[in-house]
C-alpha cells in the first residue's frame, strides 16, 4: 500500500502517525494492497480556495475528499470491475484519492474538543479516507454509521500504539 504524505501546511505535524493510521484504516477496511492514497496538508488559504471551488461554501475546513478511482486496481485482463469481494492484483495499484487537512483548522476543533491537534489531524484523516470509500454522514443513519466505524478505528489504531506492556 502506498501512503504519500505532502505537508504544505507551513505547521509541524507527525506525518509518520498519520501514515499509521491511514494505513491501518485501510488495511482494516481491506482495501486492496497495492491501492495508493495521498494525504495533502494546507494552509487556511489553499483550503479557503478549495473549499470555495469544489464545494461552494465559503471559509476554510478541517477536511476535504477527492476520490480518484476503483477501490481496487483493473484485472490483468484489463477491465475494471470484476467479482465483487475477489481479490485479484491487477499490475497497477489503484489509486483511491486524496485527503486535503488543514492543520490550522484542526487545532482550532482540537481546542474545542480537549485533545491534541495530531489527535484530531488522525481523526480527520480517518474521516477523509471513510469519505474516498463512499461512506457519507448526510443523514442520521449514515452519521451513525460513518462516525461509530471511524471511532472503532481510531479506539483500535491508538490501542495498537500503546504496545506492549
Amino acid at each position: 500500500m502506498s501512503i504519500e504524505i505532502a505537508n504544505e501546511s507551513g505547521v509541524a505535524v507527525d506525518e509518520l502517525a498519520l501514515a499509521s493510521v491511514a494505513r491501518f484504516a485501510l488495511d482494516r477496511l481491506r482495501i486492496h494492497p497495492l491501492a495508493e492514497l495521498s494525504v495533502l496538508l494546507v494552509d487556511e488559504a489553499a483550503m479557503t480556495d478549495l473549499h470555495v471551488k469544489w464545494m461552494d461554501e465559503p471559509g476554510p475546513t478541517d477536511v476535504l475528499s477527492f476520490p480518484m478511482d476503483e477501490l481496487r486496481p483493473p484485472s490483468i485482463g484489463g477491465t475494471h470491475g470484476g467479482r465483487v469481494g475477489v481479490e485479484e492484483p491487477g499490475p497497477e495499484p489503484g489509486l483511491l484519492g486524496d485527503v486535503v487537512l488543514c492543520p490550522q483548522v484542526a487545532a482550532v476543533q482540537a481546542r474545542q474538543a480537549g485533545h491534541s491537534a495530531q489527535r484530531e489531524l488522525e481523526l480527520l484523516c480517518v474521516h477523509g479516507i471513510l469519505h474516498l470509500l463512499g461512506y457519507d454522514h448526510a443523514d442520521p443513519e449514515e452519521e451513525a454509521e460513518m462516525f461509530g466505524l471511524q471511532g472503532e478505528l481510531l479506539r483500535a489504531w491508538r490501542e495498537g500504539q500503546k504496545g506492549p506492556g
